[in-house]
C-alpha cells in the first residue's frame, strides 16, 4: 500500500538541522499522521507520497518550504499583566528562552519565546522554533493503512510522543507540530523541536 491521502502513515525519521540532530523519531515509537489531512508540512507530505513500507526518504526544505523565514514582525512587546494567573504574575514562567503557549486574536494557540524581560513589559518572539532554519529529512516508511471513519472525522486520539526533541528520543507531535512538554500540568513547554507547536492542540 502506498502513502496516498486519508492514509494513516508511520514514519521513523531523523531531522538535522545546522549540523546537529533536532529531532526524531525510531522505528518503534514512529510518528503518525493521516496524510493529505494538513497535519505535517505540504512540502514534507510531498516527498514522502507514493512511497511504501520500507522505503527510504532523504529530502532538504528551505526555510519557505518549512517554518518560514524569521521575521522581527512576529515579536511583540506584551504588558506584564499578560501573564498574570489567578492575579499573580508568573514569574516562573518568565525566564529568557522559556516558550509559553499563549492565545491570539483569533482565539487560537501559539507558541511564544521569552526574549527579554521588562519592568512593566515582556518581549515575546512568535517565531516558530524553527522559523530561518534549512530542515534536512532521512528516515523511512515504517507503515501505511486506511484510516477508519472515526479517525477521519476525529483524527488520530492518542496523546504526543513527547519526549522533547533535542538530545531526547525524538517526538511525534510533528506540524505542530515535537514538544518538549514540560512544565507545570497543563502547560506545554516546546523546546527547539522541529515539530514544535502543538497547534491544534497537543494532549500532554
Amino acid at each position: 500500500m502506498k502513502i496516498d491521502k486519508n492514509k494513516v502513515v508511520a514514519l521513523s525519521y531523523e531531522l538535522t538541522v545546522d549540523g546537529a540532530i533536532a529531532d526524531k523519531a525510531g522505528a518503534d515509537r514512529p510518528l503518525e499522521y493521516i496524510h493529505g489531512t494538513g497535519m505535517l508540512l505540504p512540502r514534507f507530505e510531498e516527498e514522502v507520497e507514493g512511497k511504501e513500507v520500507g522505503e527510504d526518504f532523504a529530502f532538504t526544505l528551505s526555510p519557505e518550504e518549512g517554518y518560514g523565514v524569521y521575521t522581527d514582525d512576529a515579536i511583540f512587546e506584551l504588558p506584564l499583566e499578560a501573564f498574570q494567573i489567578d492575579g499573580q504574575i508568573r514569574e516562573d514562567l518568565l525566564q529568557i528562552g522559556r516558550v509559553i503557549p499563549m492565545m491570539n486574536d483569533a482565539g487560537g494557540i501559539v507558541q511564544g519565546t521569552v526574549k527579554e524581560v521588562r519592568a512593566e513589559s515582556v518581549l515575546m518572539d512568535f517565531n516558530h522554533p524553527m522559523a530561518g532554519k534549512t530542515l534536512n529529512f532521512k528516515g523511512s516508511v515504517v507503515a501505511v493503512r486506511d484510516a477508519s471513519e472515526e479517525e477521519l472525522a476525529n483524527g488520530l486520539q492518542r496523546h504526543c510522543g513527547c519526549h522533547k526533541g533535542e538530545g531526547g528520543e525524538g517526538c511525534n507531535c510533528h506540524k505542530g507540530e515535537g514538544c518538549g512538554c514540560e512544565g507545570g500540568e497543563g502547560e506545554c513547554k516546546c523546546e527547539s523541536s522541529e515539530g514544535c507547536g502543538c497547534e491544534g492542540g497537543c494532549n500532554c
